[in-house]
């Protein structure tokens, strides 16, 4: 299980070596997905599903297969575009892995090495691969979450789709988008942000819970992308301050170096004294570097996650409006219908369809925007006390690295 983002009553849970997961509610335990091991190659990575259920739709109770990234963005798809799931909040689709800017700098390292020297690579070296692997860690926290929302949903985990790609042995041989699909998703968009803007604009709800989820997502959705935008140059601006303690300890050893080479009797433990300043920078760029991370991890994360997730109520009010619309636009049809006295029964039956659709979607909806804000509120909550309660262990910790780097000194 990796480093990963809350989201359900049992948001994160912590195993005996200490390393913090992605769960769910496990007060249903018929069907339990994760994320059992990962495989990063060139371009790709391979996860390894694991699954525990004791439904009695699958073959056995146990079982494991191999996955790709694709396959969780056909499995996403396969679910908005099936008009059964009109009314529900479809998890939002894990990122792609990218460690190429990782793998990038790892190469670059390696090529300019003889620049530097022994210690000052090793320590590149490793904070290099310190930032793959958390990257490597969040990418599979996000599909471990992707998975794990749809397994502990009793509607989403029934799907045929969702069946075949826990169970099924074998590759899906899904394959991602050609260029005529990606341009014909590109001018569905446009369109439908079109239409959206034209129904949210002109449509009056006289519902007033979802005339209220409509200004408040809409509201919401913007706030996240402003805050997610702000706290990434914050975690940006935290970690090159961590690097520039490094060069900073770098040329404080230097010095100590040539100090102990020229010093006189008087200067005797200058060098010394350098060395001491020069361990307890490093120290303290470490705490620093960890401070950055966790708060990328449990706040930057946690509003990225949260960015999409709104994107998707969104999606879902929008779904609703167009159903709307159909309806409204089904009830004129049947009065012009009825007024010329053709094709009554058709209009009738469609008038009919639609509103079933359109009541089957609002309800369904209803509790799918009500549980969103239960578990976006408990999410931040957890979040920003844990943020809050590492980045207070993080400031005592670099206060005591430098007590004890002013009292060695002075006994020097």
């Amino acid at each position: 299980m990796m480093d990963g983002l809350d989201d359900s009553p049992d948001l994160l849970a912590e195993d005996s070596k200490g390393h913090r997961s992605v769960s769910v509610d496990l007060t249903d335990t018929s069907l339990m997905v994760d994320i059992s091991d990962a495989l990063s190659e060139k371009d790709k990575v391979k996860f390894t599903v694991h699954t525990k259920t004791t439904m009695k739709e699958f073959k056995s109770n146990e079982f494991s297969v191999v996955r790709h990234h694709e396959e969780f963005i056909w499995l996403h798809d396969s679910y908005v575009d099936d008009e059964r799931y009109a009314g529900i909040l479809i998890p939002p689709t894990p990122a792609r892995p990218d460690f190429d800017a990782s793998r990038d700098k790892l190469a670059k390292l390696s090529e300019g090495d003889g620049s530097m020297t022994k210690e000052e690579f090793s320590r590149m070296k490793q904070e290099l691969e310190a930032e793959y692997l958390s990257i490597f860690k969040k990418t599979v926290a996000m599909h471990e979450l992707f998975l794990s929302r749809l397994a502990s949903h009793p509607t989403l985990r029934n799907n045929h789709n969702f069946r075949v790609f826990l169970e099924y042995e074998k590759e899906l041989n899904v394959r991602g988008k050609n260029k005529k699909e990606k341009l014909t998703g590109f001018f569905k968009n446009i369109t439908k942000s079109a239409d959206e803007s034209i129904l949210l604009s002109g449509q009056k709800d006289s519902d007033e819970f979802f005339d209220h989820e409509r200004s408040f997502m809409g509201e919401y959705h913007t706030r996240v992308k402003d805050a997610m935008t702000k706290i990434d140059k914050v975690t940006r601006n935290h970690k090159q301050c961590a690097s520039t303690y490094s060069n900073i300890s770098i040329q404080l050893k230097s010095l100590a170096t040539v100090e102990n080479s020229i010093a006189s009797s008087h200067e005797a433990g200058l060098d010394r004294s350098l060395v001491k300043v020069h361990e307890c920078i490093e120290k303290i760029r470490k705490l620093d570097a960890r401070s950055a991370s966790d708060i990328d991890l449990k706040l930057g994360d946690l509003l990225r996650y949260y960015y999409h997730d709104a994107q998707a109520c969104k999606d879902l009010l929008y779904r609703r409006a167009r159903s709307l619309a159909n309806y409204e636009h089904a009830n004129k049809e049947l009065d012009r219908s009825r007024a010329r006295g053709k094709n009554v029964h058709q209009a009738e039956e469609n008038q009919k369809t639609q509103r079933d659709k359109f009541e089957s979607l609002s309800e369904v909806g209803r509790k799918e925007l009500t549980d969103f804000k239960g578990r976006r509120v408990t999410a931040f909550r957890k979040n920003l006390i844990e943020l809050g309660e590492l980045q207070l262990k993080h400031s005592k910790a670099m206060v005591q690295v430098l007590k004890s780097c002013i009292s060695t000194i002075e006994q020097m």
